[in-house]
């Protein structure tokens, strides 16, 4: 006799096939696990008992396809149920007495993951009718039969081991679902492996085969046979101990994961108890995948509880820039939400997130003190993820400072800027700091020769987030970020009679009438050795930001406040001055436009008119 479900249930079984579950595949994860769930109630049961009969080669799961007639069936040695338990754990959907499925979701007290609950519903994703045949010990069986929201039905059934058997019987294949590939032996083994391949009690899956019917001959001929392959792991390498496990180990679960083709640079192998429980192996991957930073990415760690894979990508583990780091979480402590495909926002993944951050820091500053080269290969790799933390933090991320690498004057080697701090000129106030597109080019800036035969070394900016992320950082210790570019970095000669400053600031008022807003100042210089000119800037906002900004297609053409720094030791100067005192203000001009042009050139920045420059060295010449 046909019964209903109650109409809560109803509504909640109609949300469950429809709405509830956004992957069809994660039936298999809840009946596999349901199966885990009898097995661990019918061992703990006769633990109590003291049973002489217990084997634990007894306790499996066994999972049976038929493509041809269109079903699967997974069956367990577990506990079992009795009618009346098929009848209130079956006949009566989530048993929570709320009207509202969204609001039971979001409540703290609901515990049926794991039970048969709503998990087990989801195989009406894929189902048109299931069976579930049961037997407790010392009770008869009995088969409970449904196709859905239309109801169910209990019959007494013969069934002579102890344990369940659930029959799902596939749907028809639609034009965008196969659900055909649910009796497909090759891809439930895919799903076992890739959901449940922690589960403690082994599963088994009986395989269609095919092997030589008689191998002494040479006729080819083959016949079809079955046998049972276990097709999980059962002992994650998790929850293994530390001295248990060897590298090679830890690299061959690295590489089953397909975490990546190299070898990871390190890893991290956590057991955390207290408040909250959880265990963790990350890893620190030497290279970068083809898309690490492109927006097509996908950042996080997979996601297990108690061996059962909930998220394949856990974004809420990691922060953005540790987006690199691969590995694994596995807690009991966890709030899912009724499906189980997602997390509930709770202060203990919070907490786990930034355990999980902290020690990967710490990781990554043991390899930077322990192993340089290690890391140094790490940081080109990576490094860039660190300044863009820092710069996208506005500042606030300034531990991650003692990570950062920089090239510098006295070595294209990297140095960090704690290894700066500890080897500056006694006396010096200031961490010296220039930016351009290679080292090669800083290297050959005109502006820096004083400052690097006075014996001060210079970090070398190559990318063009690194001088926005010194200047967030603004000091180290007592030590600020000056860039060896701004034009008051080295205090103008003074030794000149009042005649001499008196042509020179005309001279200078001049040169600037004819460049316009183009320049702030044009002033002495007296950093400069044989170059005639150089453009440097004033104020927070560098040419090489600006640089930055012409790159960016939708960005604001901001410009830097620039200032023409001229050598007064030049031949180029004392023509200038010899024309000031002839009044030749056709050859100042001349002379002022192509030593701006030029200082631009050095400076990277693109000419407003090349032809007029062309011409005007061509009158010069």
């Amino acid at each position: 006799m046909k019964k209903q479900f109650e109409t809560q249930s109803k509504r909640i079984l109609d949300l469950m096939i429809h709405s509830i579950y956004t992957n069809k595949e994660i039936f298999l994860r809840e009946l596999i696990s349901n199966a885990s769930d009898a097995l661990d109630k019918r061992y703990v049961s006769m633990l109590e008992d003291n049973s002489d009969s217990f084997n634990r080669d007894d306790f499996f799961i066994e999972i049976h396809v038929d493509k041809d007639k269109k079903y699967l069936e997974i069956r367990d040695t577990g506990i079992g149920m009795s009618k009346e338990e098929l009848e209130s754990n079956l006949g009566t959907i989530a048993k929570s007495g709320s009207l509202d499925f969204k609001e039971m979701n979001k409540s703290d007290d609901i515990s049926i993951i794991g039970q048969f609950g709503v998990g087990f519903y989801s195989a009406f994703m894929v189902a048109d009718k299931l069976e579930v045949i049961s037997k407790r010990e010392g009770d008869d069986g009995y088969k409970w039969t449904s196709e859905g929201t239309d109801g169910y039905e209990i019959e007494q059934f013969d069934k002579e081991s102890v344990g369940t058997t659930i029959r799902v019987y596939l749907k028809e294949d639609e034009e965008d679902e196969k659900y055909s590939l649910f009796a497909d032996q090759y891809y439930i083994q895919e799903l076992v492996e890739r959901y449940s391949n922690y589960i403690k009690y082994p599963i088994k899956l009986n395989m269609k085969k095919v092997r030589a019917k008689n191998e002494d001959k040479d006729d080819y001929e083959t016949e079809e046979y079955y046998e049972m392959v276990t097709l999980n792991s059962m002992v994650p390498i998790w929850n293994k101990e530390k001295s248990e496990l060897t590298e090679e180990d830890y690299i061959n679960f690295y590489k089953e994961q397909r975490y990546g083709f190299d070898e990871p640079l390190a890893h991290i192998h956590l057991n955390a108890e207290g408040m909250i429980n959880y265990r963790a192996i990350l890893y620190i991957p030497s290279k970068p995948s083809f898309d690490y930073y492109s927006k097509d990415y996908k950042r996080g760690l997979q996601l297990y509880s108690n061996g059962v894979m909930i998220m394949d990508r856990n974004e809420d583990l990691l922060p953005e820039y540790l987006g690199f780091v691969k590995g694994v979480v596995d807690s009991e402590d966890l709030s899912l939400n009724i499906s189980r495909e997602m997390l509930q926002k709770d202060r203990r993944l919070s907490a786990i997130a930034r355990n999980i951050e902290k020690r990967i820091i710490s990781e990554l500053k043991s390899l930077l003190k322990n192993d340089r080269e290690k890391y140094n290969e790490f940081f080109e790799n990576f490094g860039l993820s660190f300044k863009a933390a820092i710069y996208s933090s506005y500042g606030e991320k300034k531990d991650l400072e003692d990570l950062l690498l920089f090239s510098s004057s006295k070595s294209e080697k990297p140095v960090s800027i704690e290894e700066y701090a500890q080897n500056v000129k006694e006396g010096q106030e200031y961490i010296y700091y220039a930016t351009g597109r290679n080292y090669e080019a800083i290297d050959k800036n005109p502006a820096l020769k004083k400052l690097k035969s006075e014996g001060y070394e210079i970090l070398y900016l190559t990318n063009e987030i690194d001088e926005f992320v010194i200047k967030l950082l603004v000091s180290h210790g007592d030590l600020h970020f000056k860039s060896a570019y701004e034009e008051d970095l080295i205090e103008e000669d003074e030794n000149l009679d009042e005649a001499e400053k008196t042509n020179r600031k005309s001279l200078f008022e001049k040169m600037k009438s004819y460049l316009g807003e183009d320049v702030v100042e044009i002033k002495e210089s007296n950093r400069l050795d044989d170059d005639a000119s150089i453009l440097v800037s004033r104020g927070d906002f560098s040419i090489e930001m600006e640089k930055t900004f012409l790159l960016q297609p939708d960005a604001p053409k901001l410009k830097a406040d620039k200032v023409l720094e001229i050598n007064p030791n030049h031949k180029i100067f004392g023509e200038l001055m010899e024309a000031l005192s002839k009044n030749d203000e056709e050859k100042i001009e001349l002379i002022t436009k192509v030593l701006y042009d030029q200082s631009r050139l050095i400076a990277g920045l693109p000419l407003e008119d090349v032809l007029e420059y062309t011409k005007n060295v061509m009158k010069l010449i």
